[in-house]
């Protein structure tokens, strides 16, 4: 490869990600009659947005009329233990219906009631029925309407791009250079302003509810090296209830949707255990409470065999069952050949959503970097400690037409000096250094570094294992020189150039994730350690990571005040935190 081979793509907006966000970003900016141009990794059609299953959240108040944006809002920032942006949170509690709404005529066929509405089902630790869905597809509904909105007005999308720098010049986004996946031909995008969009970095994690090759932490690499800071990278999300069997198939999702509609939690012994961790909710209490009630039921040697809990909904009928559940009736019996509807499951803890992200301005989604923007799950700021199921779907939503509104009116108004050439050629010339010949070999690489973030920063942390993990990373950064990427210059197989990029951005992500978790000394939401097991509230703090002269430095900031007339609300209300356990009216 030369670089006099390169391509060039001039637009005015570039979305970095195919899923919901970058889709719902792309269409709003191509209404402002802008040029836009999608460039993914993966499949257009197979985007981790299909993953999402069990239901978006919007306050209609269909079945309970006392819900509200005020409600949600408060549903949202309680749970997740005060770390949220409150303003972020607002804007997508405020604009969720709407968004649903829209998506619903747009063909993604939600579930309705009787009288026309939309259905909705509870979802863990809402106060309210406010979960719109598609069966336990939600997600990939959503992701086809999007995709028919986008090809009805012209918007293309480029699969198999794998995007390694962002053109960043005097903290000015001018673009970003990607290699074609498949025949390896470089392409420089300039334009404007750019989008990311390219989800979280669950995928470092051994057990995790994402495909081998997606979440891998490229989107937060990429940010930082374009100067920007991340926020809450210790906030991971372990959800309940993964899959522990087949073995090639552990972690993958078991959604919330199975609780919602009345599963229950058993241990080896028979033992409904969730009132002990959470007497009024239940299998209803959160995803970090039951995460860690399921992970201590196993550790503890209550679990099953193959070390997991049991989830039963056989007590509901085979037909509601296949209605309300259909994705994971199927995924049963082709996994395990098991009929959920006379059988419980085996679930265990999997490593499922980032909470944390991008900083990002609550109205715009802009960054500190001027023409850069971030939305859905690689952005931080709207979960805190602790994300609520069906939040996400509406945040992609909510968060994609405002970055794609945003940067469109950006772009229209923007007359900006070229990028230096010498940026464009040093991005060029660090994806044709990496055609190396080495001994070691990059799967081995990246199964060591699954397990050192499973080991040494899952569901319960401490400090010595933290510490040892940030070791193992390092001797793994010192093999990166070593790593076989290509073999001949006859050699077409560019996926080792991909798992090249794929493993030095998952461990800048694994650092700052490590580094973060180390600084937070304390127990709050997902983010629970053996060695400082109480919440402290001198840590309602985010905590926030950027690099500087090529290391990760970590500092904190205060988290920002509700607006008085929420605090108001809260003492009205008598509403409160018991941090050990629930929210309590």
């Amino acid at each position: 490869m030369k670089s006099k081979n390169f391509q060039l793509n001039k637009c005015n907006v570039l979305i970095i990600g195919s899923g919901g966000a970058g889709l719902r970003a792309a269409i709003q900016a191509k209404s402002r009659n802008v040029s836009v141009s999608v460039i993914s990794k993966r499949n257009k059609n197979d985007s981790h947005t299909v993953l999402a299953a069990g239901g978006i959240n919007a306050s209609f108040g269909n079945l309970d009329q006392n819900d509200s944006w005020k409600a949600h809002f408060f549903d949202t920032y309680l749970e997740g233990y005060g770390l949220g942006d409150p303003e972020i949170i607002e804007i997508m509690a405020k604009n969720s219906p709407e968004l649903v709404s829209e998506i619903d005529l747009w063909g993604a066929n939600f579930q309705k009631l009787k009288n026309g509405k939309l259905d909705q089902r509870f979802f863990g630790a809402h106060k309210y029925r406010r979960t719109c869905y598609s069966g336990d597809y939600t997600g990939k509904s959503i992701l086809q309407s999007l995709l028919q909105r986008a090809e009805l007005i012209g918007i293309n999308v480029q699969d198999s791009e794998y995007v390694t720098q962002l053109l960043v010049e005097e903290k000015v986004c001018h673009g970003a250079v990607s290699f074609n996946m498949i025949n390896g031909k470089i392409t420089v995008h300039l334009s404007e302003a750019v989008i990311l969009a390219s989800g979280g970095h669950t995928g470092i994690w051994k057990r995790n509810s994402s495909r081998k090759d997606e979440n891998l932490g490229d989107g937060y690499a990429l940010a930082l090296r374009a100067g920007c800071k991340l926020v809450d990278m210790e906030m991971v999300q372990f959800h309940p209830t993964g899959m522990v069997l087949p073995e090639e198939f552990a972690g993958t999702l078991v959604t919330e949707a199975v609780r919602g509609e009345g599963g229950i939690l058993l241990n080896k012994n028979k033992d409904r255990f969730m009132k002990n961790y959470d007497s009024n909710r239940m299998e209803l209490s959160t995803r970090d409470k039951i995460a860690i009630a399921n992970y201590t039921e196993i550790s503890e040697g209550r679990g099953t065999e193959n070390e997991g809990v049991f989830l039963d909904i056989s007590h509901k009928k085979k037909d509601f069952i296949i209605n309300k559940l259909p994705k994971i009736y199927d995924q049963f019996l082709e996994y395990q050949s098991l009929d959920i509807s006379k059988s419980p499951m085996e679930v265990a803890p999997t490593a499922h959503y980032s909470m944390g992200g991008i900083e990002v301005k609550p109205l715009d989604h802009s960054t500190n970097i001027k023409g850069l923007y971030a939305a859905g799950e690689v952005a931080g700021g709207l979960h805190g400690a602790n994300r609520l199921g069906g939040n996400s779907l509406a945040e992609i939503l909510v968060f994609g037409k405002i970055t794609g509104l945003a940067a469109a009116k950006y772009a229209s108004n923007l007359y900006k000096k070229p990028i230096s050439k010498n940026i464009i050629n040093d991005a060029i010339e660090n994806i044709e250094n990496k055609f190396q010949t080495g001994s070691e070999i990059i799967l081995k690489l990246q199964n060591q570094l699954k397990n050192i973030m499973w080991e040494n920063c899952g569901v319960i942390r401490n400090k010595e294992k933290m510490i040892n993990g940030l070791v193992e990373i390092n001797f793994i950064k010192k093999k990166l020189s070593q790593i076989q990427s290509f073999e001949n210059e006859n050699d077409r197989n560019f996926q080792r150039l991909v798992s090249y990029f794929d493993m030095d951005f998952s461990l800048l992500a694994a650092e700052a994730t490590l580094k973060s978790a180390i600084f937070r000394k304390e127990s709050r939401g997902s983010h629970q350690r053996s060695d400082f097991h109480k919440l402290d509230e001198s840590y309602k703090v985010n905590i926030k990571v950027k690099l500087k002269k090529g290391n990760i430095e970590v500092y904190s900031n205060k988290v920002k005040e509700l607006k008085e007339e929420f605090n108001l609300e809260l003492k009205d209300q008598k509403l409160i935190i018991d941090f050990k356990g629930k929210l309590l009216e």
